[in-house]
């Protein structure tokens, strides 16, 4: 199956920061957790893929489109939600829906009013009344009405309360429903994506450390605590971050069942979280 989303070598210079050869791939019927601390890379990935920045090197498909010569039938097939209000704040949401829905040639009013009334959102209120949670879940409506094959989201739950980022999780996993749709989900609030998300894809300074079915990076890495015993080089190999205190250390291993003979019950090894699992492969063996 042709990838619906698909960098091969991505590059951009910056002053201070570069994305160095970024490389991933995300298949139709999908969602992709996109992580990395603040900083790492993901806002300027997206902008890339969504042309918004000039690339320096390397080579984006979207639906097997090349994303900056075929940009406009690209963007009928995508919807966006940012991490910030890009509507005009003056006018109200049926006065911007007017504006934006002629954009779209698949463009659904009917649908658009169905997540309308879902989301209890007031039509004939100004746009800066809106709250944040307000806001997204009307950047969703509108990215939904179109059809759009490939939602790219960029930390769209940040800032927002349990409930209403609740309900966006329970609205994605609807949307991949249908097996043609895929979500790029950009955040570093990892316990979402440990709901949702079916790939994860790690950025750290501008490079991709890994990009694996969720599944199996729960299954590669194991949590490990443990007395400063322990640390006496056997489990230098299996290490992938490490961070010790006065009463012992706790890291992320690999090879759970080598761990085990190592350790012989001296350690709790326990299922890790995705945040577990980004912390320790971004800050390595810190003391």
């Amino acid at each position: 199956m042709k990838p619906i989303l698909e960098l091969r070598g991505v590059s951009k210079k910056f002053p201070e920061f570069s994305l160095d050869e970024v490389s991933f791939s995300l298949e139709p019927g999908y969602i992709m957790g996109f992580i990395g601390a603040n900083g790492a890379g993901k806002s300027t990935t997206i902008k890339l893929i969504m042309n918004l920045l000039h690339l320096d090197g390397g080579e984006i498909k979207v639906f097997g489109l090349d994303s900056r010569q075929d940009e406009l039938e690209i963007k009928q097939r995508v919807g966006f939600v940012y991490d910030e209000n890009h509507f005009y704040e003056e006018l109200t949401i049926k006065e911007m829906t007017m504006v934006v829905a002629p954009f779209y040639k698949n463009w659904d009013q009917q649908c658009y009013q169905s997540f309308v009334h879902r989301f209890e959102l007031p039509e004939k209120k100004k746009i800066k009344t809106f709250s944040r949670g307000m806001k997204m879940k009307y950047s969703l409506a509108v990215a939904l009405a179109h059809d759009a094959e490939l939602l790219i989201m960029d930390e769209p739950t940040s800032g927002l309360d349990p409930i209403v980022r609740s309900e966006l999780l329970e609205i994605l996993s609807e949307v991949i429903q249908d097996e043609r749709k895929s979500v790029l989900f950009s955040s570093h609030i990892t316990s979402d994506l440990d709901r949702i998300a079916d790939y994860i894809t790690l950025i750290h300074n501008g490079q991709i450390l890994f990009s694996e079915p969720k599944d199996q990076l729960l299954e590669n890495y194991i949590l490990i605590k443990g007395g400063h015993d322990l640390l006496d080089g056997r489990l230098q190999p299996y290490l992938v971050g490490m961070r010790e205190n006065q009463f012992g250390f706790e890291g992320l291993v690999t090879n759970k069942e080598q761990v085990q003979a190592v350790v012989g019950g001296k350690a709790i090894l326990e299922t890790p979280t995705l945040e577990d699992i980004m912390l320790f492969c971004t800050r390595g063996k810190v003391v």
